[in-house]
């Protein structure tokens, strides 16, 4: 879907930095979606990733430190403080752009090994448009993780936050159960691990 450039879209979302919280809970609940998400990029074992959402580019940099010489590259809507984030972020491997994903993908098919999109679906339009170019520039697998609803906002509401919303998170525009968002993927290849971390799905799909 085409983006319009006279209301072009920006970040949104929790604006708190969540890797480097030094919050005990936090970093508890961080500890165990970052364990997921090792378990499940090492079995996809990639030589090549595309981050879509990349945000501050906090696991995009590590996967790239990672994969060595593996070409990693990550995405998200232009802003100027992801932008000061990115300029710090020296790689040889690493490219850094600014991409509205909703408009399309600008890769050829199968150009990616793995295709990652953690916290992200949550926030787009469209989200099923946005999954099938992943899967189109993923040659192997995709990787994705979004709030596992609705325990998500009940959480958000028994710690008092966005309580007019009914604890939703601000920019969370699509919901999904555990089993919603593994249909969603089903359809666009082979789910081969679903996980749970506490309050996250996070899925690992094989689509080729």
């Amino acid at each position: 879907m085409p983006s319009d450039t006279s209301n072009p879209p920006v970040p949104t979302g929790n604006t708190f930095d969540k890797y480097g919280s030094t919050n005990p809970l936090v970093r508890r609940l961080m500890a165990g979606f970052e364990g997921t998400l090792d378990e499940l990029f090492t079995r996809a074992a990639p030589r090549s990733v595309l981050d879509i959402g990349c945000g501050e580019a906090v696991l995009t940099s590590q996967w790239a430190q990672r994969l060595g010489d593996g070409r990693v590259v990550g995405v998200d809507l232009e802003d100027p403080k992801l932008a000061a984030h990115w300029a710090r972020q020296r790689q040889a491997n690493l490219e850094l752009s600014a991409l509205d994903v909703t408009g399309g993908l600008p890769y050829r098919d199968g150009e990616f090994d793995l295709v990652c999109a953690t916290e992200v679906l949550e926030h787009v339009p469209a989200p099923e448009r946005v999954v099938a170019e992943m899967a189109r520039v993923s040659g192997a697998h995709l990787l994705v993780s979004v709030p596992h609803e609705p325990l998500w906002r009940a959480l958000n509401l028994a710690r008092g936050a966005y309580v007019s919303a009914l604890g939703n998170t601000p920019g969370h525009i699509n919901h999904w159960s555990r089993r919603g968002f593994v249909a969603l993927l089903a359809r666009h290849g082979e789910v081969i691990a679903a996980r749970s971390p506490f309050p996250w799905t996070m899925l690992l799909v094989r689509t080729r």
